[in-house]
């Protein structure tokens, strides 16, 4: 059984554990046998086509309609264990049941979640395609917010939020990971507006009602100001105008720092947690 899980030009954190976390949850199980795939962490059904005679396992996969077309989840060849959430299991059309939750949860079985009443650091986690859009190493510079780069390492990036008292989250791996490990997050809303639905999906599985708070932009690409931007290009006003834009995004990050933070609630995740262990003791049983 391989694991399979999108791969863009740069590593993303949230597709990244799934060669992380699996092998070290089901030791020995998976391997690179293509006939049998299986489908974890992330936004993947719908994005990959997948030959008939391959078999199928989703096993927390989730599907935004923004990102593809609904994909045909029945017949023999599919596997379905759960899905993100209660939103894609309406969407695909199979048991609300099946809407479990995000498997990312299952960090919290492999680290322990650490006191946070030490720390002072507050970080911030963009979604991966603000790294390229904006100017975010600047914006938490000059905020004195913690940078946690969705593109580093998933050991990296489990360390600095162990090491957060909070975490502001416009990547949704982020307050899900955040949340797994007990410490407090507050939700963005990601400055693309697809990426959005997908937060609710995984929300609903544990009965949280987001505290959606507004991220301003950093740069002249991510405020999309396209007929500003040709109008600037190779002026002075450029380049002023990017540094104001970076500086506001740094401002607002500050007053971020200050709102209440999120968690859901810890009976919710136990349940989750349970659940989603069931689950992988059932794959174990059916293919061992």
């Amino acid at each position: 059984m391989k694991i399979t899980y999108f791969k863009g030009k740069e590593p993303n954190f949230g597709d990244e554990l799934n060669p992380w976390l699996w092998p070290k949850l089901i030791p020995d199980f998976f391997d690179d046998d293509e006939k049998t795939v299986f489908i974890g962490i992330g936004s993947i059904l719908g994005q990959k086509t997948f030959k008939d005679d391959v078999k199928k396992i989703v096993f927390g996969a989730g599907f935004v309609p923004e990102y593809h077309s609904r994909p045909r989840i029945t017949g023999p060849d599919w596997d379905v264990y759960f899905v993100r959430g209660p939103r894609t299991a309406k969407m695909l059309d199979i048991s609300n049941d099946l809407g479990l939750g995000d498997p990312a949860i299952l960090l919290r079985t492999l680290q322990e979640p650490q006191p946070h009443a030490s720390s002072q650091t507050i970080s911030f986690m963009p979604h991966w395609e603000s790294m390229h859009r904006g100017n975010w190493t600047e914006a938490c510079r000059l905020a004195n917010i913690h940078l946690i780069d969705p593109r580093n390492s998933v050991e990296r990036v489990l360390h600095e939020m162990q090491n957060s008292k909070m975490v502001i989250a416009e990547a949704m791996h982020g307050a899900i990971t955040a949340d797994a490990l007990r410490i407090p997050w507050v939700p963005l809303l990601p400055l693309n507006h697809v990426h959005r639905g997908k937060w609710l999906d995984w929300a609903d599985s544990l009965k949280i009602k987001l505290r959606w708070h507004r991220l301003w932009p950093s740069s002249l690409k991510e405020a999309r100001l396209s007929v500003l931007r040709k109008a600037v290009t190779g002026s002075p006003f450029a380049g002023v105008l990017e540094k104001s834009l970076t500086y506001a995004a740094a401002h607002r990050l500050a007053r971020l720092a200050s709102v209440a933070p999120q968690l859901s609630a810890d009976h919710e995740m136990n349940r989750v947690t349970d659940a989603m262990l069931g689950k992988v003791a059932l794959l174990q049983k059916n293919f061992r």
